[in-house]
């Protein structure tokens, strides 16, 4: 028997709970690991409101990325004791997991588990997102929204590795003392007053690329920020509102406005992409801020930590 994580009907992060189930079989093309370290992302939080995209019926194990050790392979490439990360829509929060094999990649020698469950579906987020839909080069202005959070601050810090000049904007001092020591030059509290009139401050001249894992209030005032020609990604709406944008802006300022998702990044810059940021990570140029570590018992409590909007970078549930 295991012990998992399991939303049994549809609600706030509360509704989960601790059980007791059996190993799950392997069958042929799939691989179990058992985990060691799993990412809180914010889209378990809205799986478990059956507020996202999709709908997973319940009763689930939520919990989309996770990193650890092969203990039983049904697949070729993968075999007992290699340790790999991986990521799916579910089932993550459990003390082992069966995927397919094509979900899993090799954990490099050099990163611990819990860097590597930390660092997949919110790095490469940001990096997808920088590079082939904002476009992002060196020398360039980039405003990042929720710079604190676990897709704002793996932003942040790909966004100076690319050469950037980065303005983080955040709800709090410790998000922007966090954006501040991965390299942002800029730093915009925008609870402390006017957003548009700080990012007009910061960066006068218009930002080439505003990306924006947050929506609501914030989203307008920084696409104001932007100047002729400048990009808006939009990457998700942890606000929990999804804003609505007076398309004149787009008109008379001449911006384009991108929605983000893996399947839109042309096949040759998704390689590429992916071959960089594994370079990356594995040469220690980049390292996911892990801001919270929650034993599986406190899976709910996790949940809550990110639904609430209190997260720095990362929060993790350690297996071990």
């Amino acid at each position: 028997m295991i012990r998992v994580a399991v939303c049994p009907d549809y609600g706030a992060p509360e509704v989960v709970r601790i059980e007791q189930r059996p190993s799950p079989p392997v069958h042929a093309g799939q691989v179990k690991v058992r985990v060691h370290a799993a990412s809180v992302n914010y889209p378990d939080v809205l799986l478990i409101a059956n507020q996202y995209q999709v709908s997973v019926p319940p009763p689930f194990v939520p919990g989309s990325e996770f990193a650890g050790v092969v203990v039983e392979s049904g697949a070729e490439g993968f075999r007992v004791g290699d340790r790999v990360t991986g990521t799916g829509m579910f089932g993550a929060f459990a003390e082992e997991v069966v995927v397919p094999a094509a979900s899993l990649s090799p954990t490099p020698e050099a990163v611990d588990d819990r860097a590597a469950a930390a660092f997949g579906v919110a790095y490469r987020t940001a990096y997808h997102a920088l590079r082939s839909m904002a476009r992002v080069r060196s020398g360039d202005e980039v405003v990042v929204l929720g710079a604190g959070g676990g897709v704002g601050l793996a932003a942040v810090q790909l966004g100076v590795l690319l050469g950037a000049s980065v303005t983080a904007v955040a709800s709090s001092g410790e998000k922007l003392a966090a954006a501040q020591s991965y390299g942002a030059v800029h730093l915009v509290n925008h609870r402390s007053g006017d957003l548009r009139g700080a990012l007009r401050g910061a960066v006068p001249d218009g930002a080439h690329a505003v990306v924006d894992p947050v929506g609501g209030e914030l989203a307008e005032p920084a696409l104001r920020s932007l100047r002729r020609g400048g990009r808006f990604v939009t990457v998700g709406y942890a606000s929990g509102v999804i804003p609505r944008i007076p398309l004149n802006l787009v008109l008379v300022k001449g911006v384009h406005v991108l929605g983000f998702h893996f399947q839109d990044v042309p096949p040759d810059e998704f390689d590429r992409n992916e071959a960089e940021l594994r370079e990356h990570l594995a040469s220690g140029r980049v390292r996911p801020h892990i801001g919270a570590v929650y034993p599986l018992e406190e899976t709910a409590q996790a949940l809550r930590h990110v639904a609430d909007g209190r997260a720095v970078g990362k929060v993790l549930i350690d297996l071990t």
